[in-house]
Formats: C-alpha cells, sequence, structure tokens
C-alpha cells in the first residue's frame, strides 16, 4: 500500500507530529518548567512541583498522541485536552506566583511560552475544524 493510500487527506496534518510548530514550542515549554520548578521549596516537590511538571508534560504528549490517531475528530479532542493542561499550567503558575514560590520574571516568561503555545493550538484547531 502506497504511504499517500493510508494517510488523510487534510490540509492541517504533517507527516511527523515532530514537524508541528505547536509541539516543538510545547516542548520548549515543557523543558523550561522542568528547569524553573527546580527553584520551588523541596516540600513542594510532591507538590506544586510534581503538577506543574505533570501539565507541562502533557501538553506535547497529547498533541503527539492525538496526531498519531489519523483522524481528525481524534485529533482535535487531544488538543483539547491539551490545551485544557496549558490552562492547568497557568493556573499552578499563578499559585507558585502568589504564594512567592516562583520569581516574576521566571514566571512571566513561562507565562509568555503558554501563551505562544495556546495561539499556536489555537490556530491548529481552527485549520483542522475547517477542513
Amino acid at each position: 500500500m502506497d504511504e499517500k493510500e493510508w494517510w488523510p487527506p487534510v490540509s492541517a496534518r504533517t507527516r511527523h507530529y515532530r514537524d508541528l510548530l505547536v509541539w516543538q514550542k510545547a516542548m520548549e515549554l515543557a523543558r523550561a518548567v522542568y528547569r524553573e520548578t527546580e527553584a520551588l521549596p523541596k516540600t513542594e516537590m510532591y507538590g506544586l512541583q510534581s503538577q506543574m511538571r505533570r501539565a507541562a508534560v502533557s501538553v506535547p504528549s497529547n498533541i503527539a498522541e492525538g496526531h498519531g490517531r489519523l483522524n481528525d475528530g481524534h485529533f482535535r479532542q487531544f488538543l483539547a485536552t491539551s490545551r485544557g493542561s496549558l490552562f492547568e499550567l497557568q493556573t499552578q503558575m499563578e499559585l507558585a506566583s502568589d504564594l512567592k514560590l516562583l520569581d516574576e520574571v521566571r514566571i512571566k516568561a513561562l507565562m509568555e511560552q503558554c501563551e505562544e503555545v495556546a495561539r499556536l493550538m489555537n490556530g491548529l484547531l481552527a485549520a483542522l475544524q475547517s477542513s
């Protein structure tokens, strides 16, 4: 079977999830969250640090899993889950900021990365919706 025969003809799709800019940016965000949460107090190891890392990892993971489903409906569903994890992460960062657990400059930089990922994700969702 020729590869073109099984690949869905969708303009918003790439051959590999790694080609998606939103996945690349989500991976950068996850790495940044891991680095920045090192600064959290050890008392947060099983609390906020763990929650933030889990949410950050969930963002690119769900993008990749949805892409692998080869179905636009499933892809949109996984993108929505990824978007939810992104908002969860933003909420956790806001809490870390309110509790003065992370430096404001660090939080601001992470929030900007979250906003960029959200914009890219919204664009991909719109492209999938119109296809």
